[in-house]
């Protein structure tokens, strides 16, 4: 390989051109219009417009990407994560044009990246699984008798793609049909493909990975674990390496595994393998991702191992050198994400007025903007990545509050509110096993509290509806009638709209949902803040509206 296209965005996009610079490959960036001056473009050897801004025109334009690599005399092509990382077809239309895909065979991906033929895989080499519904085929009255059969909660997960979307947990037989619907119109907007299975929920589980590479002489080297179990809405927000708390039977069963799952396929490149752990110490098998990981810097600092040259280096051929490789130290990752945790989570795009990046020892900061960049509401939410490493989990939490506290993002709200709170909070820097508490749903059981312990830290604008006061006049130039007050929902961020959930005429309630929402990735529930009966819709499915537009009018 001499010259790598990167077919991705962002702060992963920069880290790729960073690590070929590195290794001494020239680098090729595309971006959209909105990208055409991020971060990552200007630091690419070369950089091709995209045209358009949608994720669909342009970083999952499969024929405008194989294009440019072709103009650009590109030999290779890096996916990062997301978007065409774990596409078997963008894979096999890579090689087919003759060019070297850093990641795994298009075959490995087409059978782990779909979730239901991945649980026939492991449970074919004897992995634990939890009870599913997964034939690709269930429909809602199947999956009724599933949860009749293993009670409740359960959780409707897309069939293909990861990264916590299209995955919703259904608590009340009420919420199960619209959770089942909500689920894969987000699976079919986030990955173009809408299938869903069913599988049994466990209530405060953690989340543990172990990072894998495979070389094409079919060596397995499970580098280290993860811990990713600081989550909302099944999206990580916290994972650190190695995962604590865990027993060497434990450490043993993922590895065994995750081994045996990847030599059934003949894997290629790097992997990860996730699994829950139950309360009891129980471990299941949940899913492969078929990439890099947004994580993957903790496992790097925790073994010494760059993760993205051993990629390249496994794509032209070369056999690993270790297969055990050791772990020293204690590494946390902090995504900061462009969303108002006090809020749903709600994303907010904008301008980085101000961005002050923390330094000193054990501190590594993967960021995608800079000060004065303009984070787009076309694409996730995620602003960078703070990596705070120790010689062990105490002295990695120490530094990690020390370097929250110095980290300044103004101009957009972040979850770095959030992530002070929870690092005040006994529940995560517990040092032994009996007090740490934590599981998959901590931060949404704990996020009154949280808030109400970071309020000095959050600076939310608040979002107003605007009043318009219509005073019909009599002959006589008097008024005639009490006012009308037409209020106007606004739109609390820049999105497309996927449904709108009233019509004009309706009397509508406080609470209740006017629309659906999708911006930076995620799906959002438009909530009416005041009662009244929906004077004027104004926008139409489908369409794009940016923050503070107004949705409707209610009279």
């Amino acid at each position: 390989m001499k010259k790598i296209l990167v077919a991705n965005r962002g702060e992963i996009a920069l880290r790729i051109i960073r690590a070929c610079k590195d290794a001494g490959y020239q680098s090729v960036a595309i971006a959209s219009e909105v990208d055409r001056e991020a971060l990552y473009a200007r630091a690419a050897d070369e950089v091709f417009l995209l045209k358009g801004n949608s994720p669909l025109e342009t970083y999952l334009n499969q024929s405008a990407i194989l294009e440019i690599a072709d103009r650009s005399g590109a030999d290779a092509i890096h996916p990062g994560y997301g978007l065409l990382s774990e596409n078997e077809e963008f894979a096999a239309a890579v090689e087919a044009a003759g060019l070297i895909w850093i990641g795994p065979p298009a075959d490995a991906i087409a059978q782990l990246g779909d979730k239901v033929k991945a649980r026939a895989i492991a449970r074919k080499v004897g992995a634990p699984l939890l009870p599913s519904l997964d034939d690709g085929t269930a429909t809602v009255d199947e999956i009724r008798k599933f949860v009749e059969l293993h009670g409740l909660p359960v959780i409707i997960k897309a069939q293909n793609g990861g990264g916590g979307r299209g995955m919703r947990v259904v608590r009340t037989m009420d919420e199960l049909e619209p959770q089942i619907a909500a689920a894969k119109r987000e699976a079919g907007l986030a990955f173009g493909r809408s299938e869903c299975f069913v599988e049994v929920y466990v209530e405060n589980a953690r989340h543990v990975e172990t990072q894998c590479l495979v070389d094409t002489d079919g060596t397995i080297a499970v580098l280290a674990t993860r811990d990713c179990t600081l989550q909302r809405r099944q999206q990580k927000l916290i994972e650190e390496a190695p995962a604590p708390f865990l027993s060497n039977a434990q450490r043993k069963q993922l590895k065994e595994a995750s081994v045996g799952i990847l030599k059934e396929v003949g894997y290629r490149g790097a992997a990860t393998c996730e699994f829950l752990i139950t309360p009891k110490g129980d471990g299941y098998f949940l899913e492969v991702n078929t990439r890099v990981q947004v994580e993957h810097p903790v496992t790097e600092e925790i073994t010494g191992i760059d993760i993205i040259r051993e990629m390249f280096d496994i794509a032209e051929g070369k056999l690993l050198i270790f297969t055990d490789p050791p772990v020293r130290g204690h590494s946390i990752e902090f995504r900061i994400n462009a969303e108002d945790p006090w809020a749903d989570f709600r994303p907010v795009p904008g301008k980085l007025r101000r961005l002050q990046l923390p330094g000193g020892p054990g501190v590594r900061v993967d960021f995608g903007y800079a000060e004065g960049d303009t984070i787009p509401p076309y694409y996730d939410s995620l602003i960078g990545k703070l990596i705070v490493t120790g010689r062990d989990r105490a002295q990695a939490l120490a530094r990690a509050s020390r370097a929250m506290a110095e980290l300044k993002v103004q101009g957009v709200e972040t979850i770095v509110p959030l992530h002070r709170a929870i690092l005040n909070r006994d529940e995560f820097i517990a040092t032994y096993e009996p007090e740490f508490v934590v599981h998959t749903r901590w931060i949404d059981s704990e996020i009154e509290r949280l808030s109400k312990e970071a309020r000095e830290f959050a600076e939310r604008p608040s979002i107003e509806h605007e009043i318009v006061v219509d005073e019909p006049e009599a002959d006589n130039g008097e008024i005639a009638e009490p006012p009308i007050y037409r209020r106007g929902i606004k739109a609390p961020l820049s999105g497309i709209v996927l449904e709108m959930c009233v019509k004009e005429g309706d009397k509508i309630l406080r609470g209740d949902v006017v629309a659906i929402m999708e911006s930076m990735k995620m799906e959002q529930s438009i909530i009416a803040e005041e009662g009244g009966v929906v004077a004027k819709i104004n926008v139409e499915k489908g369409a794009f509206i940016e923050m503070d537009a107004d949705l409707l009018g209610l009279d």
